[in-house]
């Protein structure tokens, strides 16, 4: 029951994401414990999103300490990942661009519309691509794997690259346009990248770039000292700024999969691709032919 509840955790902050979402970017939200915190819906829906990374992150690590692993829990898990890393990050950012368009400032009309149609056509895509890459996980894996990597961009950094920039916009350029002059080009320029982005990760989670699972690397076996040294850069920027550790972080993971993946040689693409595809016949069939 533990590790379905965490899992069903995971889908409640996806779908409270997308309630936030869209609420818009006219309203603001503060807390009476904290009457200084002021954030956007955008960013609070983001912040929901992350939470359900975090509950993605617990619930196998739980499953596998209580040693009740299962086909069940494997497919809720894929189910809450859907509207969690599908949904909620393609509404939250077809969401966000629609309210801050009038910043592009289009020549025309026709502009505008041909520009809200593709970012809406972008967001399908995205979608299409996290349902497609969750299905294939499901086909592709057993619930006893460590899971040291993955085949194509796992659906949560994929949405996580969406959702730090989104929150990064929300919630650090605010503050620091402030001070800080230049500020507002700054953000007019994410509202172009924005979609670019997602329709990047999208299409990575379908590919068959290997990425590394960070976290089951890090806490299994021996650590080197490269790990160590990540971890002692990332801990102070995280404190210093949140916001600025998880865009740079989740963009740095996506860019470090794709540079890894041109730099092997020919050869070794088309090996590590024929290795995973016979390994998944072999899981189809029963365990081997």
């Amino acid at each position: 029951m533990l590790p379905s509840l965490v899992t069903l955790m995971n889908g409640m902050a996806g779908f409270t994401a997308i309630f936030l979402a869209s609420q818009g970017a006219g309203t603001a939200w503060e807390l009476e414990l904290f009457p200084e915190t002021n954030l956007s819906f955008f960013a609070l829906a983001g912040y929901m999103i992350f939470l359900g990374m975090v509950a993605d992150m617990l619930d196998g690590h739980i499953a596998r300490i209580s040693k009740s692993t299962s086909s069940f829990g494997a497919q809720l898990d894929s189910l809450c990942d859907v509207v969690t890393f599908g949904v909620a990050p393609a509404f939250l950012m077809l969401q966000l661009v629609e309210a801050y368009s009038y910043y592009l400032r289009f020549a025309s009309q026709d502009f505008t519309l041909i520009f809200e149609r593709v970012v809406y056509l972008i967001a399908i895509v995205y979608v299409m691509c996290a349902i497609v890459r969750l299905a294939r996980f499901n086909v592709e894996s057993k619930s006893d794997d460590t899971h040291l990597g993955f085949v194509g961009l796992p659906s949560p950094p994929a949405a996580g690259v969406i959702v730090s920039v989104v929150v990064f916009h929300q919630d650090f350029l605010p503050r620091v346009s402030l001070w800080a002059a230049g500020i507002d080009g700054f953000a007019t320029a994410i509202i172009w990248i924005l979609p670019a982005l997602t329709l990047l990760a999208g299409l990575l989670m379908v590919t068959r770039i290997p990425y590394p699972h960070v976290l089951n690397r890090i806490l299994s076996g021996k650590k080197r000292l490269s790990t160590f040294l990540v971890i002692l850069f990332v801990l102070p920027l995280m404190i210093w700024n949140i916001q600025l550790a998880m865009a740079l972080g989740f963009c740095i993971f996506v860019l470090y999969g794709v540079i890894r993946w041109l730099l092997m040689s020919p050869s070794r693409r088309r090996k590590g691709t024929e290795a995973r595809t016979e390994k998944s016949w072999e899981r189809n069939l029963g365990g081997g032919i």
